[in-house]
Parts: structure tokens; sequence; C-alpha cells
């Protein structure tokens, strides 16, 4: 049995699997997240290791054995978010602790000052969500917090240092070297080394389980913590993208995009960086805020539940009655890469009722994922499926505006939270059950539902796209 736990930005997932990839137990913990002012957003990392302990009583009080018979432990999470580490970690009254700073979130921009900075020293544009830049924002601007701290990491490596009292960052895969550093790099930039633990790969092993946290939460002694690495590399995997021309679409508060490819691709609108399966590449687009622009205009119509929501979305016919919303609710990455552009919707009429407010957001997500794709596909590359997880993949009403918007097939599979299962591969070729992620998505993901494009409504999401794009 494999338990494996993905920090989300709005909540924390766990499952057990087995190594034919049936998920036996789910348990998920909300997470909050404090918007400070304009680029600033942060959460109190402590959250995450409650959401982690909460998550484990559940499942332990569904059945204490499933934990006892869990062979390895495989995180993932959400990032660029940066977590100064200000102490070593312990077990308080039976509760992890590992103190630290607020985590500077990926959504978080206030580094924007230090991103020219960062990216002449590293050859090529580097984003203000990334981690140097907000390392520097730090070393300048709160001078008297960087001295305090003794560890810079990424979100699950936070997690997984309280498991097992080893600091380690993970490196993603090969082409990530503008986004991290090296000794030379923080030479340059004037950092600490000591504060840079040694990096390890997705799918290398953090350490082993501390004694008092296995003996806390039930697990076997001396289990394997491995590193699942970012989300979207579990993602990838989860989705069962093993092959070119197939790309992963990762749903949640963000969203991001990753395509196949068999060579690595110069843009600067994308990313492009080691693919899971190797030879492979990862063509990479993050769109900011899909998930959140549903969560907001939710808010914003006073509408309870997402289920209320898509049912108020349906009731408008396809183009919202000329209603077109862009969501650059908290600026926008690929395929702008800046902080300072906003939502907005154009065309309100005297036909745009609350339906339409409503499915027009879903239609901006769409068009969102399109605008990203034609990127990939104007470097000469091809999209041949898309196949959803996370948190809206298992949503009938978006799965068919994407298939409609993107002309491209929708693949969705019988367990959303592609994460999870990703790292469940991961796993399962660590301790030897399978000799590759590609031979292991084979046996263990499985597609249940597909959407294909409506032909009739081709030609207006074609035109309303247009009109999409003017208004960036």
């Amino acid at each position: 049995m494999l338990f494996t736990v993905d920090i989300g930005t709005s909540s924390l997932k766990t499952a057990l699997w087995d190594y034919d990839g049936n998920r036996h137990f789910f348990a998920s913990a909300p997470l909050p997240m404090n918007i400070i002012e304009n680029f600033k957003y942060e959460t109190e990392c402590a959250k995450w290791l409650r959401a982690f302990e909460d998550c484990c009583a559940e499942i332990s009080k569904k059945n204490p054995k499933n934990i006892s018979n869990v062979e390895a432990i495989v995180i993932s999470g959400n990032g660029p978010s940066l977590v100064p580490v200000l102490e070593e970690p312990e077990i308080k009254n039976g509760k992890l602790s590992l103190e630290a700073a607020n985590a500077l979130l990926w959504l978080d921009r206030r580094a924007v000052k230090y991103q020219a900075e960062v990216s002449e020293v590293m050859g090529g544009f580097v984003d203000a969500g990334f981690f140097l830049p907000k390392i520097q924002y730090l070393k300048n601007e709160e001078k008297g917090l960087y001295k305090k701290v003794k560890y810079f990491l990424g979100c699950p490596e936070y997690l997984s240092y309280a498991l097992t009292g080893e600091a380690k960052t993970v490196f993603p895969c090969e082409g990530f070297d503008r986004w991290f550093w090296n000794d030379s790099v923080l030479e340059k930039l004037k950092l600490d080394k000591k504060k840079f633990p040694g990096f390890i790969r997705p799918g290398d092993p953090f350490g082993m389980l501390i004694p008092s946290a296995a003996d806390n939460f039930g697990f076997k002694k001396n289990i394997p913590v491995i590193s699942g690495g970012p989300d979207f590399f579990a993602s990838i995997l989860g989705a069962g993208v093993t092959e070119p021309a197939q790309a992963c679409d990762r749903t949640g508060s963000s969203e991001g995009i990753n395509l196949c490819t068999r060579m690595q691709v110069s843009d600067k609108r994308l990313m492009s960086y080691g693919h899971p399966v190797k030879p492979y590449w990862n063509l990479s687009g993050i769109i900011n805020t899909t998930g959140k622009a549903v969560e907001w205009c939710r808010n914003l119509l006073g509408i309870s539940s997402f289920e209320d929501f898509f049912a108020l979305a349906k009731m408008s016919k396809p183009g919202s009655s000329g209603l077109i919303f862009n969501p650059y609710l908290a600026g926008e990455r690929a395929p702008f890469w800046d902080p300072s552009i906003r939502a907005h919707w154009r065309g309100i009429s005297l036909s745009s009722g609350r339906s339409e407010f409503a499915n027009s957001v879903l239609e901006g997500i769409g068009f969102a994922v399109k605008d990203v794709i034609t990127a990939m596909e104007e470097t000469g590359e091809k999209t041949a499926q898309l196949r959803v997880t996370g948190s809206m993949a298992g949503n009938a009403c978006l799965n068919q505006i994407k298939a409609d918007i993107t002309g491209l097939e929708i693949l969705e599979g019988k367990y959303r939270e592609g994460e999870l299962l990703g790292l469940a591969v991961i796993g399962s070729c660590f301790l030897g059950r399978y000799s590759s992620f590609a031979q292991a998505c084979s046996a263990m993901v499985h597609v249940e539902n597909k959407y294909e494009p409506d032909l009739k409504n081709a030609e207006l999401y074609k035109e309303l796209f247009f009109e999409y794009r003017k208004n960036c």
C-alpha cells in the first residue's frame, strides 16, 4: 500500500493506493490563503502540518490497519511557494512542529523589483513568483527574517523535513537550471549557501520516517518518504501522459498545460524542461486563476455551491450572448508573464444575465487554455488530446466547453486527483513494482470519460476567441 500526499493551494489531499492503481481511501483538508494586498499571497506553513495530521486521523479512523500497511509515503505540492524555515522539526504534544515564517505562495509577486536582477544572473527571464526573486526580496526588504532563516524550502520539502528530519531541495528535471541555483549563482546574488539544502530529484527519497512520527500516526517504522516533485510532475503521470502530442490539463486554483514533446522548445511565452518519461520533454504553460475565477464569480453572484454555479452556467447558450471574460484575476503567466494584467468582462448587454456571466467565466477558462495551446502549436508542436486532472476535472460542463473551444478530444481519468495517482506511480517504481514510469502508467491509469468537440459550436468559438485575444 502507498500513501500519497499533495499540498494544493486550497486543500491538502491524501490517498491510499494499491499497485494496480486502485484508490482505497481518500481524505482531504481545507487550507487557508492570506491575501495581504495586491501581489502578496501567504499561508501559515503549520496549517499544512495540521491538515496532514487530520487526513491521517480520518484514514486511521476508517481502518487503522490501512496506515500500518503503508510501505512508502510520496509527497508533492504547489509551487514555487517559498518556505523560510526557522528551526529543526520535532514532535510536540503529539503533533508535528516545524517553525517557519509564512510561506510566500506561488501567486505572490511582491518581488517584481528583483526579477530583473535575478534574470540577468540566470541568463534568461525569471518571473517574480519563482524562488530566487522572493529570496532576494527577503534578503533586502526583511533583513531580520532573512538572518533567522535556517533553510529555504519549497512546499513539499517542508512537510518532508518535518517527517524525516532531512532538509533537501527537489530539482524537478533537466531544463530547470534557470529557476534554481548553484554555488556560482548564490555567490553572485550574495546569498548564504548554508540556507540552501542539497538537491534530489523526483523519485528520490528524502529519508526515512522518523520513529516518533511513525508512532504518532500509526505507520511502520523506517518506511521511506519519497519526493514526488512539484505537483505538475505528478499530474503528468497521473494523467497517463507518456507520449508526444499528449497533453495534461492540470485543473485547480490555477491551471497548467503540459505537452509531451520529442525535443526541447525555446519560446519565451512557455517553459520547456524534462518530461517524467525519458527521453521526452515537457512544454508547459501555466494559467494563474482558473478555479479561483470560478470561486470568485460564485461568491460574486452569491451562489452557495459549485454545483449550483455549474447548473446556472448550463442555462446559458454557448457563447454567453457575446459576453467574454478574461480570467486574469492575479496577473497572468503564460503566454504573457505580466503580473499587472487584470481580468475584465467585455460585451455586457441587456441580454447578459446571471447564467451568461457564469458561463462566460467557464468559456474564459477554455479560451485561456486555447491561448496556451495555440502558443505551443505556433512552435511547431502538435496537440492530439488533452487529459484533464485536478479539482475541476470531473465537471462534464467545463470539459465539453474545453473540447468545443480547443477542438481537442478531452479525456477524463477514473480519479480526478491526478497528482495523487501520479505519486502512486512514482512510489511503485521506487519500490520496484514497475521498471519505468511509462510501464506503471499503462497499468495504473484508467480513462473513464471522453469528450469530443461539438462541431456546430466551432465557428462561434473561433470568432469569440478572436475577440478574447483582442482584449489582451
